[in-house]
C-alpha cells in the first residue's frame, strides 16, 4: 500500500459542453484512485468558462456519470464561472507588475497577421505587436484584451510523471490572452488560478493538454506559485489505432449504463486502459487502491476494445450478488415488457438469476434472455421454434405433460430424471424430447438448460404452456 499522504489533492475538471465521455471517465478514475489510495482529496471542478456552450444538462450528466461509476468527490463541486472576479483580480495583479499588457489589435488585424504567417509557412502565433507599445497609441473603438507577457529567453521544462522530462523553448510560446475584450477570463488563466486556490498538488489529465501545460507553467512561475506535479496520460484510441470515435466506443458514460454494463466492470476496464499491474486483468477496487501509481501509466495510447469490455462485464455479472443483480437488471426487463414485474414474477426472477447470469455479458442480454419467463400465454414462437412443434411433437409433449403432472417434487434433478426416462421409454434420444420441450416452454430454440427452465417456471406455468402447445394445431400460434 502506498504511503498515506493527506496533502495530496487531485481534481477532475470537465467542460460541460456535452456528455461525460469514456476518456473523461478514465481521467476522473485515475485522479480519484491516486487521491483515494493515498488518503488524499479528490475535487470536482466544472470548467464552464465557455458560457454559450455550457449547459445544465451537461453538468447534470457529469454528476450522474461520476456517481454511477462510484467516483465520489470531496466537498461541493466548484463552478469555474462563479470565480470570475478572482480570475480578473489575478489578471489585474499581473498588469500592475508589468507581467501582462493591453493588446489593442483588432480581429481583422490579427486575421491578417495569421494569413501572412500561413503564407510564409510560419507557425501561427501572436507576434507581440502591443507588447511594448504605450496605450496612448491605441486606436479608437478597440477594446483591448489582456495578454500575458511571456518570457522570451530560456526554456520551460516540465518533469512529467508519465511523459518524462520535456522542454520547450520560450520563443515557441506566444503571449496568450488572459482576459477577453468583454472582460471574461480565458480558460488558461482560470485553470491556473483555480488549481492554485484549490491547492491542487497533482494535475492528471489527457496529453492533449500538454501544450497548455507549458503556458500554464509560465503563468504559475510569473505569479510566484508552486507548479503542481504533472501527469499527462495518452489518449484512448480505437482498436485500429485511430483516434477514438463513436464507432470505437467514444460514447457517454450514460450510454454504457444503457447498454447494460456494470460500473465496477467499467472501472476495471478503464483502469487497464494504459495502466497495468503485472498480468492482472481482474482488479478489485481494493487492489486498485493498493497498486495504483501514476508512474505505471504507459506512454503509448491505449486501445479500446468492446469485445474485451464485454468479456470483463460478463465476469462481473457472473460474480455479482444475485439480489443486487436482480435490482440492476429489473429496469431492463420491465422496459422491454412495457410493465412492472409482479411480486410472483420477481420471485421467479430470483429463481432464474443464477442460470441467467452465467450466460450474459450485459444486463441487456440478461434481460432479453429472461423475457420468456414473464411472457403472457399463449406464447409467441420464433420461426425456428415453430419448425420443431410438429403435430407429432405436440402429441409427444401432451404425453410428457401428463407424466410430469404426477411427480411429487418439481425440482431440477427429479424433472431431469423423469424426462430422460420418458425419452428412453419412447426409444428417443433426449434431444428429440428436449428440443420441442424448449420451444413449447420458451417460444425459442435457445434458453438456459431445459430442466432449469422447468424448475424456474414452476409446475403450474410449465404445464399450462405445454397444454397450450399440445392443444393447438401446427401453425396456429403467434409468430414472434
Amino acid at each position: 500500500m502506498a504511503e498515506q499522504n493527506t496533502s495530496i489533492i487531485t481534481r477532475f475538471a470537465p467542460s460541460p459542453t456535452g456528455f461525460l465521455h469514456i476518456g473523461g471517465a478514465r481521467t476522473a478514475l485515475f485522479n480519484w484512485l491516486f487521491a483515494r489510495s493515498r488518503g488524499g482529496t479528490f475535487l470536482l471542478r466544472i470548467e464552464d468558462t465557455d458560457r454559450k456552450r455550457s449547459t445544465k444538462e451537461a453538468i447534470d450528466a457529469i454528476y450522474d456519470g461520476l456517481k454511477w461509476l462510484g467516483l465520489d468527490w470531496d466537498g461541493e463541486p466548484v463552478s469555474q464561472s462563479s470565480r470570475r472576479a478572482r480570475h480578473v483580480e489575478v489578471a489585474q495583479a499581473l498588469l500592475d507588475k508589468g507581467l501582462a499588457y493591453r493588446c489593442y489589435a483588432s480581429p481583422e488585424e490579427l486575421q491578417a497577421m495569421r494569413e501572412a504567417q500561413r503564407a510564409e509557412g510560419k507557425p501561427m502565433r501572436y507576434d507581440g505587436r502591443w507588447r511594448d507599445r504605450d496605450a496612448s497609441e491605441a486606436p479608437e473603438g478597440v477594446t483591448p484584451v489582456i495578454r500575458f507577457k511571456a518570457p522570451k529567453d530560456g526554456e520551460s521544462r516540465i518533469d512529467d510523471i508519465v511523459q518524462g522530462t520535456v522542454t520547450v523553448a520560450n520563443t515557441e510560446l506566444d503571449d496568450m490572452v488572459l482576459l477577453r475584450a468583454d472582460g471574461t477570463p480565458t480558460y488558461m488563466l482560470s485553470v491556473v488560478v483555480d488549481d492554485h486556490d484549490m491547492g491542487i498538488t497533482h494535475v492528471v489529465r489527457g496529453d492533449d493538454h500538454f501544450t497548455n501545460a507549458f503556458r500554464q507553467f509560465q503563468l504559475f512561475k510569473a505569479l510566484g506559485w508552486s507548479v503542481p506535479a504533472q501527469a499527462h496520460v495518452p489518449l484512448i484510441h480505437g482498436p485500429d489505432g485511430a483516434k477514438l470515435s463513436k464507432r470505437h466506443g467514444a460514447l457517454g458514460v450514460d450510454a454504457y449504463r444503457d447498454m447494460g454494463y456494470l460500473p465496477e466492470a467499467i472501472r476495471n476496464y478503464l483502469l487497464r486502459l494504459g495502466w497495468g499491474h503485472g498480468d492482472a486483468e481482474i482488479i478489485s477496487d481494493a487492489e486498485a487502491r493498493e497498486w495504483f501509481t501514476l508512474e505505471a501509466i504507459g506512454r503509448a495510447p491505449a486501445r479500446f476494445d468492446f469485445a474485451k469490455l464485454e468479456n470483463l462485464n460478463g465476469h462481473y455479472i457472473r460474480n455479482a450478488d444475485d439480489a443486487a443483480l436482480i435490482e440492476r437488471a429489473r429496469p431492463f426487463v420491465e422496459d422491454r415488457l412495457g410493465r412492472a414485474l409482479t411480486e410472483a414474477e420477481m420471485a421467479r426472477f430470483g429463481s432464474a438469476i443464477p442460470g441467467l447470469k452465467e450466460r450474459a455479458k450485459t444486463l441487456v442480454e440478461l434481460a432479453e434472455n429472461a423475457l420468456f419467463y414473464f411472457a403472457k400465454r399463449p406464447l409467441a414462437f420464433t420461426a425456428k421454434a415453430m419448425k420443431l412443434l410438429t403435430d407429432e411433437a405436440r402429441s409427444l409433449l401432451g404425453d410428457l405433460a401428463a407424466l410430469l403432472d404426477k411427480i411429487e417434487s418439481w425440482a431440477e434433478p427429479e424433472l431431469e430424471a423423469e424426462v430422460r426416462r420418458f425419452a428412453e421409454d419412447r426409444g428417443l434420444g433426449l434431444g428429440k424430447v428436449a428440443q420441442p420441450l424448449r420451444a413449447a416452454l420458451t417460444g425459442s430454440t435457445t434458453s438456459p438448460g431445459i430442466f432449469e427452465v422447468l424448475a424456474v417456471l414452476g409446475r403450474a406455468e410449465s404445464l399450462a404452456r405445454l397444454s397450450d402447445c399440445a392443444q393447438a394445431q401446427a401453425g396456429e400460434e403467434k409468430i414472434a
